[in-house]
């Protein structure tokens, strides 16, 4: 099938159809570029994760001008994995978005149907139970945990884990009980390190970090947004440290740990007044 011309692309009647055209155009076998022609699903798959990212960042930021272009390059991301299914003949771009607006009819029958449900929380339940039940239409695998990607960050995957536990009554009753575990969980962790276990250390450091998540699930709290918030405070207060001890000629390159500690506890301290 011959791809859009420069001059055809720029005619597009919309800026998705442009858009379509481009990376069509950049697939191309004979005129496209080497690069994109080169490409896979697996290959494009990490660009497509630290796309999402890179907007969740923006939006962190309040940076509007950032958040346009970058959903821009998420967008884009769309449009290649459809390219490479549609040259396959798998599906297009338009499969895409008829299947999502297909489903988010079908899970919001309250405005789209018949449904009832007006608050947030029986939506949410409502929501779930669609959810599970297409689950069990594509999946034969009847476990509560089915169908939780494997390539989610942990920490996330840890969250929905838990939650899908819960659902079917195997839970801890409250944010105690889960904060009881943390402490078994550390203690066995001190034993490995006392041992030098190392394979257990590292088993009893992963038990005490899924803990951590479902304690936040029990709190109600992202684990990654809390998690998130931790890294910008730490690196905001280091490179506090850093300005500070470079202006006062004891850079930390050289300087000892008690006083980038004495200094890490002066930024503390000018934070909250």
């Amino acid at each position: 099938m011959p791809q859009a011309s420069q001059a055809e692309i720029g005619k597009a009647p919309s800026p998705l159809e442009r858009l379509l055209a481009i990376m069509a155009r950049l697939r191309d076998p004979q005129t496209g570029c080497p690069w994109d022609v080169e490409q896979d699903f697996a290959s494009i798959a990490p660009y497509t994760i630290e796309e999402a990212y890179e907007v969740a960042d923006a939006i962190a930021r309040g940076d509007m001008a950032d958040l346009k272009s970058e959903l821009g390059d998420l967008l884009f991301q769309v449009v290649f994995h459809s390219q490479m299914a549609s040259e396959a003949g798998h599906f297009s771009f338009d499969d895409v978005a008829d299947a999502i607006a297909e489903k988010m009819e079908r899970r919001h029958p309250h405005v789209f149907g018949d449904g009832d449900t007006r608050d947030a929380q029986g939506q949410t339940i409502a929501w779930e139970a669609q959810k599970a039940e297409e689950r069990a239409a594509r999946n034969p695998d009847s476990s509560a945990l089915a169908d939780i990607p494997l390539a989610l960050p942990a920490l996330l995957r840890a969250l929905k884990l838990t939650k899908r536990a819960a659902r079917v009554g195997f839970d801890w009753p409250d944010a105690e009980r889960v904060l009881d575990k943390f402490e078994e969980e550390a203690r066995e962790l001190r034993e490995a390190i006392a041992a030098k276990d190392t394979a257990n250390i590292k088993e009893e450091v992963g038990d005490l970090l899924f803990v951590c998540a479902n304690l936040a699930r029990k709190l109600d709290v992202d684990p990654e947004d809390a998690l998130r918030e931790a890294n910008a405070k730490f690196e905001r207060r280091f490179r506090a440290v850093e300005t500070r001890m470079d202006a006062a000629g004891n850079p930390v390159a050289s300087a000892s740990l008690d006083e980038m500690e004495a200094e890490w506890g002066r930024v503390k301290q000018a934070e909250r007044n």
